[in-house]
């Protein structure tokens, strides 16, 4: 009994780890909590301080600094150590949170979203330093089981907070909540970490394939303000082309961000992560828009609208642990049954969101979410597989960096079609209804390549190319 004690659950306490175990624990919530609380409130933040035509952007800029924190968080380890490197984190996070909850008009909404998504992409990327710097390696499993049940319980809080704060006419409150979060985790950090450093090989930041990253996820971004079509056509086009000339740089860089296969769509790398890349994209609209369409159209509370997005969270961790023991034989099979649920997911919205019942909208939801979990595992185990050891390490963490990269992309390309459609100047019943087909219906060709990439990445020839 005594062994089985201090070799499970038991020895978080019993050797004192508690403290430090919890302190992960709130900073995966802060990042977890934040994408449903903040399409909950939407609707309501741009009723208040308007800028309809920047809905799209709430997503994305936030991605944007979630993904530049999460390339640097190895290097602020390293040169700031744990301690430091955690309180400047929480220190972004608190202050995007407080400039969003003061923010009198969306450009300065928009800024506090930026810190916050640098905020919260360094604490999640120092957490995961943490756990291996800071609990023995028998711990490891159980902090990761945790941290898993901290996004799922993520799932079930965050429409709850939104709804209730949206509701009440207090969606500023949400943000004061949150930002008093931030910096008791700040406080605890400071107390609880050690102020060594991490060691480390990374080399420099990889500052010129970010930046070409930003600028192609803003030009796409900004198509949507530009009022002629052909221009924004043209903007649109010019940032894809800087996202192609990212994977192209990165290929040849000294510090890659993706493996040096991703860029050849033939291998397991580059049929994977262009798979993530394009169902994330074509997802994500429903995230940003799911909510302000169902309160439109169907009169649906915040609070309702919210856990309807959940649904799709939900289904993701319910349909990934379900699949989680299946022999590597069925791994080929659930990447293709994964990618298509995500297509039908994605078309069936297109009808669903404008005629309804909300019943059919969960499926719909559900649909997506349970794609993502049949097929999640797989694609990130195909992908390290293939490469070669050395770039095992970088290929792990391109996953979660390259499914932001879709987020971001893809809710800036939802933002400029729906501009388009006329929900820049506002989202009311009419709009809705000639729109939402449409903002669906139009990402259907980037799940089908999705679901051609998985269709690569099954193939056994897939595995052989490096």
């Amino acid at each position: 009994m005594s062994v089985s004690k201090e070799s499970g659950w038991g020895e978080l306490l019993a050797k004192g780890h508690l403290a430090r175990f919890a302190l992960l624990c709130l900073g995966i919530w802060l990042n977890a909590a934040d994408s449903l609380m903040t399409a909950t409130i939407m609707p309501s933040v741009a009723a208040d301080i308007g800028g309809y035509a920047y809905f799209g952007w709430t997503i994305a800029v936030f991605m944007l600094g979630a993904i530049l924190a999460g390339a640097s968080a190895g290097r602020i380890s390293m040169r700031l150590g744990l301690r430091l490197g955690m309180v400047l984190a929480a220190t972004f996070y608190t202050i995007g949170c407080v400039v969003s909850a003061a923010a009198p008009d969306m450009v300065f909404f928009l800024v506090g979203r930026l810190l916050q998504g640098v905020g919260a992409g360094w604490i999640v990327g120092l957490c995961y330093v943490a756990i291996g710097t800071t609990f023995p390696e028998h711990l490891w499993a159980r902090v990761m089981a945790t941290i898993s049940g901290v996004w799922g319980a993520a799932t079930l809080l965050s429409p709850l907070i939104g709804g209730l704060f949206a509701e009440a006419g207090l969606w500023r409150d949400a943000f004061w909540v949150f930002a008093v979060q931030g910096v008791g985790f700040g406080i605890a950090a400071f107390y609880l970490l050690s102020p060594m450093r991490v060691r480390s090989d990374s080399d420099a930041l990889p500052w010129r394939q970010l930046g070409v990253l930003t600028g192609g996820i803003l030009c796409i971004a900004a198509a949507g303000l530009v009022p002629d079509i052909g221009q924004a056509v043209l903007l649109g086009i010019f940032g894809l082309a800087l996202l192609a000339l990212f994977v192209r740089l990165d290929g040849r860089a000294r510090s890659p961000l993706l493996p040096r296969s991703s860029s050849d769509i033939r291998s397991a790398a580059g049929s994977g992560y262009a798979m993530i890349f394009t169902l994330a994209a074509s997802a994500i609209g429903f995230s940003v828009y799911g909510s302000a369409i169902m309160q439109s159209l169907f009169g649906t509370s915040p609070l309702v609208a919210g856990y309807i997005l959940g649904v799709e969270s939900l289904a993701w961790t319910v349909c990934a642990l379900a699949v989680a023991n299946l022999p590597d034989r069925w791994h080929g099979l659930f990447l293709k049954l994964g990618a298509l649920a995500v297509v039908i997911g994605v078309a069936s919205l297109a009808f669903t969101m404008r005629s309804g019942p909300l019943a059919a909208i969960a499926v719909s939801s559900l649909f997506l979410g349970g794609g993502f979990g049949l097929s999640w595992a797989f694609i990130a185990r195909r992908i390290i597989v293939s490469v070669h050891e050395r770039e095992r390490a970088i290929a792990s963490s391109a996953v979660p960096t390259v499914q932001l990269i879709g987020y971001a992309a893809g809710s800036a390309g939802a933002g400029t079609i729906a501009n388009f459609l006329g929900f820049a100047e506002g989202i009311d019943a009419p709009t809705a209804m000639r729109a939402s087909f449409w903002l669906f219906a139009l990402f259907v060709p980037v799940a089908l390549a999705g679901l051609a990439a998985a269709w690569r990445l099954a193939s056994p020839r897939a595995l052989e190319i490096r």
